[in-house]
């Protein structure tokens, strides 16, 4: 028999294949003491058809869970589809929050659901996931692969140069960068001077002028024929191999690179509708991770929020330690927001003027460049901040 009641409130305390549940509503009254239900639809259905017995009108029913990662992604999803406000929760809260109401020592799950649903009684600020969030997690997830990818990639383009400085040491001095389409295609046929220098030249010529598209052609042939005759580079098999493996799996991972960008741009143009992209210098490589890092803006009070909340300290500023995207500044934080912020600050002083002054004013006032290139960080913080705040497109400030 369903009973009038104000609300209902569901605290779920996840793990790997079960879920204990609490349910109560707004006047503290229990209405299922904790029970558990399995990672499974069965499970699910158990879970919403007592919320059901409970009341008809789900706009009267508040669902909270703890972010626990994948484990909880199921179970959010089907509570999202069945129309029902579902809060995710910080543990770090939870935890804090417990610790307010001192509870018994003992920590319990069947305690946890307790507590998170008590947390949706008293904390009206808790935001229900919504389509945007859901979007913000996509975003998350897609920014940060091609972020591990990306870094991968890296690693072995690394290993070309040291694999062609053994098979062809004079090739990088014949070419702008190693890592051209031309230079792969010569090397995935050739994988070193012994190799180039017995190729046949109109074989050579025609690869390049294909794989170039028409750029290069029987001269860059003969060029690099003629050096590979002359070459000191070693005759190892086993390097070869390695070596047109290796461009084959840099290939891949480029192709894989293109696809999550093409994902990353797709959210971002029908999604999420962000003004960041029309700061100069800001792609939707580095939109995409400062916003999915960010999230709700709501949840910060101020821009230095953010800056903190990414781990770019005063003490950071102050001693330089910006030197690059992966070591040397502060371990707390997200690493991925500060590496998003610090290569956008980057290009937003290279490509817009107002920050490339004002780069430059800092420099002249005698700070290092990475102190001076971390208040022009601050400065690009707060006016994405500003910006998603009032939705309004970038102007250039003096």
């Amino acid at each position: 028999m369903q009973r009038s009641i104000f609300m209902i409130y569901v605290g779920i305390d996840i793990a790997k294949d079960k879920h204990d549940c609490f349910i109560t509503n707004s006047d503290g009254e229990v209405l299922f003491k904790s029970f558990t239900i399995s990672n499974n639809r069965e499970g699910f259905e158990t879970l919403f058809q007592r919320i059901k017995s409970i009341s008809d009108d789900l706009t009267k029913v508040k669902v909270g869970l703890e972010a626990t990662g994948h484990y909880s992604y199921n179970l959010l999803g089907f509570l999202l589809d069945k129309g029902l406000t579902t809060c995710v929760i910080n543990p770090l809260h939870t935890n804090l929050y417990r610790k307010s109401l001192s509870l018994r020592k003992t920590k319990t799950d069947k305690v946890d659901s307790h507590t998170i649903a008590a947390m949706l009684m008293s904390d009206l600020n808790l935001k229900s996931y919504s389509d945007i969030s859901y979007h913000n997690e996509e975003l998350k997830s897609l920014t940060r692969y091609r972020f591990d990818k990306v870094k991968e990639r890296a690693k072995l383009k690394s290993s070309i140069s040291r694999l062609v400085n053994i098979l062809f040491p004079e090739l990088e001095k014949l070419v702008p960068t190693l890592h051209m389409a031309s230079i792969y295609a010569m090397l995935s046929e050739f994988p070193g001077a012994s190799h180039v220098a017995s190729a046949h030249l109109t074989k050579l010529a025609n690869l390049f002028s294909q794989s170039s598209k028409g750029h290069y052609g029987k001269d860059t042939a003969i060029l690099f024929r003629e050096a590979a005759r002359n070459s000191i580079g070693s005759v190892m098999p086993a390097k070869s191999l390695e070596l047109k493996h290796t461009i084959k799996l840099i290939q891949e991972l480029t192709t894989e690179i293109d696809e999550i960008e093409t994902a990353i741009k797709q959210i971002m143009d029908e999604e999420i509708k962000s003004p960041i992209l029309t700061i100069p210098g800001i792609s939707y490589r580095m939109g995409a991770m400062i916003l999915a890092e960010i999230g709700d803006f709501s949840r910060f009070d101020s821009a230095d929020k953010i800056l903190a909340y990414a781990g770019m300290s005063p003490s950071t500023y102050q001693s330089g330690q910006l030197d690059n995207c992966y070591s040397h500044m502060e371990k707390r934080g997200s690493r991925y927001l500060r590496y998003a912020l610090y290569n956008a600050t980057k290009y937003v002083c290279h490509w817009d003027e107002s920050f490339g002054a004002y780069l430059e004013k800092k420099r002249s006032e005698g700070k290092h460049y990475n102190v001076a290139l971390s208040h022009a960080t601050k400065k690009l913080v707060r006016t994405i901040f500003a910006m998603e705040k009032s939705g309004q497109a970038y102007r250039v400030t003096v």
